[in-house]
């Protein structure tokens, strides 16, 4: 069992600003975001597209990374990922 998360206690190592971008461009934008990053780090991501409360859960899932929390804020805009493989 999951225990809940509160996104305030979460001290991410990278913010990554997102805005817009819409799935492809979205999914790319996350990936090189990630790539340089070591295994355990932890991204906060702020993604203002409609779609990225689904294309984001479903991009860790298939990915293997964690998401931690989101969409979370006071716009329901961020997200905090972390890496794993």
């Amino acid at each position: 069992m999951q225990h809940a998360i509160n996104y305030n206690e979460i001290k991410p190592d990278v913010v990554v600003d997102l805005e817009s971008l819409g799935c492809g461009d979205l999914v790319m934008a996350l990936m090189k975001a990630l790539r340089p990053l070591p295994v355990g780090q932890i991204v906060q991501v702020e993604a203002h597209d409609a779609g990225a409360a689904a294309d984001i859960p479903a991009w860790c899932r298939l990915r293997g990374h964690t998401l931690l929390a989101g969409p979370t804020g006071p716009d329901n805009a961020s997200y905090y990922i972390q890496k794993e493989s």
